[in-house]
């Protein structure tokens, strides 16, 4: 395959930096300097990969040109790599540049070293999409990458998330409850990324000691400290060329925090009682249950640390908020543990699903498994009753008041409509998509629905 590189910048003085800097590289080069000039130039050579200044003229303190030009140039070719450089040195810029599709993002000065192994790694990419099968379908997938189940419209926006990120190496912090998961989430964006086949290491970071969690991150030297018999790895170091998820980083001690902020700053670090300096590549993934935003505010959380970890945020939803995921779900941990429990169970009686569907679960998709699983060891039969989970049916805890003693069997079945289309309502934050799936209907009927109980939004 012909590699093109397609260079947009105004700046003369960068393109000629850019242009001796990759004279070696196996690449047609090819330059523009505005936005007219760089689509006239991509429609024309069809170049793999782009990079791209924001700061285009007429320069604005929005980058509007940039944007512009980066938006023209995925909907021209979604699958060209497009490589965002700027001078602009926000995290806002940078997560609007991913958010619109960009490959990666690169902050001036220019470090040629640096951008050549970007742009290596971005006609790799392109080239490995294009050796895939096409997809033969686009209807939705129930199954995903790391073994992620979900079909609910929260979950495809998470999962359209994901396949965004996974291309590029920008930090990513995924928030959201305890068991919603967040590492499942982690694995996923590393199976699709470039560094598949690197390793994945994960730390806990509320789960190791606070004396411990430095070596723990960094290793240490031998006699650095009692008890250090012989020289340790860090977990740092065996995540060299792949991922380091930092799970729970909200728990992190203030004192790493520190230490962490400048690692992910240079890539580089000393392990404990040692004064080498080690280099690394690695991608960072953190994830946390806590409200970060009230821990920046209270001080246990560095706010530029956030910055640096947060490039990109993803929101997990609590299972509550996931539809007939929740069926999906049950029946996946099913067959899951079917071996493992030796159990003859195979599915679920309707008291059991409606019981399913309608229980909050504060403990997320974990409590739904353990659930799950324990109903399979404790069943008597081929099939799991609402018993066996330890659940009844129950009615919404947010529907308005009783049903009068005297009303009818149609006022009844009203009343009872409009409350559980406000509870909807309300649960979703006012979002109709996600109202009207919790209540397993199409959107056009729960509008029907708001306007025949004469419900504003």
């Amino acid at each position: 395959m012909n590699r093109t590189l397609l260079i947009v910048d105004d700046n003369e003085d960068v393109r000629q930096q850019l242009k001796w800097g990759l004279s070696s590289e196996p690449y047609t080069l090819v330059f523009a300097q505005g936005v007219e000039e760089a689509l006239e130039k991509f429609r024309e050579h069809s170049p793999q990969a782009v990079t791209l200044d924001l700061g285009l003229p007429p320069r604005t303190e929005d980058a509007s040109q940039g944007f512009k030009c980066l938006e023209e140039l995925r909907r021209i070719s979604p699958t060209a790599k497009i490589i965002v450089i700027t001078g602009f040195d926000s995290r806002e810029y940078a997560r609007r540049a991913v958010d619109l599709g960009a490959y990666d993002f690169f902050l001036k000065p220019i470090d040629l070293d640096e951008l050549k192994v970007m742009i290596r790694r971005a006609f790799h990419l392109f080239e490995i999409e294009q050796e895939r099968p096409a997809r033969k379908s686009a209807a939705p997938r129930a199954v995903h990458p790391a073994g992620m189940i979900g079909d609910s419209t929260p979950m495809r926006e998470v999962l359209a998330h994901i396949e965004k990120v996974a291309a590029s190496d920008v930090p990513v912090l995924i928030q959201g409850e305890s068991g919603t998961g967040k590492e499942l989430v982690a694995r996923a964006i590393h199976e699709l990324s470039p560094r598949k086949s690197g390793p994945m290491v994960c730390i806990n970071c509320g789960a190791v000691p606070e004396n411990l969690i430095e070596s723990e991150f960094f290793g240490h030297e031998r006699g650095s400290f009692t008890g250090a018999v012989s020289t340790v790895r860090g977990k740092v170091e065996y995540a060299d060329n792949g991922l380091l998820f930092l799970d729970e980083i909200g728990e992190l001690p203030a004192n790493l925090q520190v230490k962490l902020l400048r690692f992910l700053q240079e890539m580089v670090f000393q392990r404990v009682g040692g004064r080498k300096n080690l280099e690394v590549n690695v991608r960072v993934v953190a994830a946390t249950n806590i409200d970060i935003q009230e821990a920046m505010r209270n001080g246990s959380f560095r706010e530029d640390l956030f910055y640096r970890i947060g490039v990109v945020s993803l929101k997990l939803p609590p299972l509550r908020e996931r539809g007939k995921d929740v069926i999906l779900l049950a029946e996946h941990f099913l067959r899951k543990h079917h071996e493992g429990t030796g159990s003859a169970v195979s599915g679920f009686t309707q008291d059991a699903l409606d019981a399913l569907s309608s229980h909050s679960w504060p403990g997320n998709v974990r409590e739904l498994e353990n659930t799950v699983r324990r109903a399979m060891v404790m069943s008597n039969s081929t099939t799991i009753s609402a018993a066996d989970l330890g659940l009844t049916p129950e009615c919404p805890s947010d529907l308005g008041s009783p049903i009068p003693a005297n009303a009818t069997l149609k006022e009844a079945r009203s009343l009872v409509e409009k409350q559980m289309v406000e509870a909807a309502l309300g649960r979703s934050g006012g979002n109709i998509l996600k109202a009207a799936e919790a209540l397993g209907i199409s959107r056009p009927t729960f509008y029907d629905l708001l306007r025949k109980h004469g419900i504003a939004l």
